[in-house]
């Protein structure tokens, strides 16, 4: 080849908030052409500040809706007076599968590929190298382009909606396992015994391993009964300690079903 550059490529970033905003700055530094929308914000130092989505998405290779699951199909079906055959829509919002699906067929309809991408860790401390999973006939393409830049992107071969529905199985767990440590923890410090406890579910953690799983299954199933009379005394006792026992109250019914379904 001769001296001549390759033009870069060139990226929308709808939402600037916390995540948009560190995703447009990183794709800046990696040397991607960045135009931003926000009706809230402006965008960071090096980044197109453009005055809606449609023309933040004008001309792009690549559009990234990182705004909210309550904005995205306002924002994509705003966006799409910008965008050409080439483009590749990327909704980057925790949401649901159906909407994932609802919005991939709005892009299919106007003729423009979408890709369904789960930002699957927090992206404060990571920006562009967040991990994400993307699914959707424009998942290949987005793990293409952001591959480039340096993103870690699992493409998946599989319909929209999928990455969004493994985001948010995992989500059971994670937030699930966040709340109750919370709900115990503020009950410890009623009881006056939060350091205890924490410790105690600091080395429960530790010591968890590749069986940890499969026996908090079985030993569910297998003990339902005597641990569902478990969950009933500590939901009690969370109500005289002065703390909801929301999750307690959910562990219980859990346990009763599966008690119930033997």
């Amino acid at each position: 080849m001769s001296g001549e550059q390759v033009p870069s490529v060139r990226i929308a970033v709808l939402g600037l908030g916390e995540a948009g905003g560190l995703i447009a700055a990183d794709l800046r530094d990696a040397g991607a052409r960045v135009q931003g929308y926000d009706p809230a914000r402006s965008a960071p130092d090096g980044v197109a500040d453009l005055p809606g989505e449609a023309a933040a998405a004008s001309g792009c290779d690549l559009v990234l809706s990182v705004n909210s699951s309550k904005a995205a199909p306002e924002a994509l079906e705003a966006g799409l007076a910008g965008t050409g055959p080439g483009t590749v829509w990327a909704d980057l919002n925790t949401a649901s599968p159906q909407l994932k699906r609802h919005l991939g067929e709005t892009a299919a309809a106007a003729g423009i590929t979408f890709a369904d991408v789960s930002l699957m860790s927090p992206v404060p401390g990571r920006g562009l190298h967040t991990p994400m999973l993307a699914s959707g006939p424009g998942a290949a393409s987005y793990a293409e382009l952001m591959g480039a830049l340096g993103a870690g992107v699992e493409a998946m071969d599989a319909p929209s909606g999928s990455a969004a529905e493994r985001k948010l199985l995992r989500s059971v767990f994670f937030k699930g396992l966040a709340a109750a440590v919370v709900e115990a923890l503020e009950a410890g410090r009623a009881a006056g015994c939060e350091d205890w406890l924490r410790d105690n579910i600091a080395d429960e953690l530790n010591r968890a391993d590749a069986g940890t799983v499969q026996r908090l299954v079985e030993g569910s199933r297998v003990h339902a009964a005597r641990r569902a009379d478990e969950m009933q005394a500590a939901t009690d006792m969370l109500t005289d300690l002065g703390v909801a026992p929301l999750v307690s109250t959910a562990g219980r019914d859990l346990l009763q079903n599966l008690r119930d379904r033997a």
